[in-house]
């Protein structure tokens, strides 16, 4: 599996185009905590196996907190409130000592420590679950799985009619959106609400089309020719798409920053 320079590397190349696009809302100490927990949160849970190993004591203990610790989601519901509490002191003394810039001279509150964890536990895993096992591990699997695999996948006429109809209405619905309007200025925040609307809608409907005809069709069918288009928009929405959200919403406010 990815060692820690994937990690750090991936997040924080990650944190610092979020920090050149947002004008300082997302800064230093955004990307240090969201990298310290890519990396090290929720490795605990390999590291305490691999100490009580080496040491030879308190070997069921240490598999037992890698199970618990190494998770996505079980890193965060387990450490989640007291690393938070944690970060937050730690982005105050920081700031206060001069040891790291946060642009606006406003430390990571508790809310925003907790969603930049989150976020770090998630895209830990998005390295993790591509690049290790010698791609056999089962959320790969699972992906690969929701293709069409056991013969040359026939091209069904109605898969064509769904999948171009959902696609055509994604690039039609994003440029009637995004229309110039010529009675009033287009506002950025409602335009990319609505885009973020009309994206969740048609990857709602799109998952929920290669589901049925894999999943409940009897016999299944494929749902886009051999494509593992199923696994691949639940993997991206999880792994991807969630922890950087995650990171955008625990910007600073825009009051924050300095005038």
């Amino acid at each position: 599996m990815p060692g820690p320079g994937p990690h750090m590397m991936y997040t924080l190349g990650s944190g610092v185009g979020l920090m050149s696009v947002s004008n300082g809302r997302f800064s230093p100490h955004h990307c240090i905590v969201y990298a310290i927990n890519a990396f090290l949160g929720p490795d605990l849970g390999s590291f305490s196996e691999w100490i009580s190993s080496t040491l030879g004591v308190g070997q069921k203990l240490g598999s037992l907190i890698m199970d618990a610790i190494h998770h996505p989601f079980y890193y965060i519901l387990i450490l989640g409130l007291p690393l938070s509490l944690l970060y937050s002191w730690l982005s105050r003394v920081f700031l206060q000592k001069g040891f790291l810039d946060s642009f606006s001279g406003v430390p990571l509150n508790k809310r925003q420590c907790l969603l930049l964890l989150s976020a770090g536990s998630l895209s830990h895993f998005f390295l993790d679950h591509l690049f290790e096992e010698n791609g056999h591990s089962s959320t790969y699997s699972w992906i690969l799985s929701t293709g069409w695999w056991k013969s040359r996948a026939a091209v069904n006429p109605d898969a064509v009619i769904v999948v171009g109809f959902l696609c055509t209405f994604l690039i039609g619905g994003f440029i009637y959106i995004n229309r110039v309007k010529p009675t009033k200025p287009i506002r950025a925040q409602s335009s990319s609400s609505g885009s973020v609307k009309l994206l969740l809608t048609i990857a709602s409907l799109y998952c929920l089309w290669c589901a049925s005809q894999i999943y409940w069709r009897n016999p299944p069918q494929p749902a886009v020719g051999e494509e593992s288009d199923l696994g691949v928009l639940v993997f991206l929405a999880i792994y991807f798409f969630l922890p950087h959200s995650l990171c955008i919403m625990s910007m600073n406010a825009i009051e924050h920053l300095p005038v």
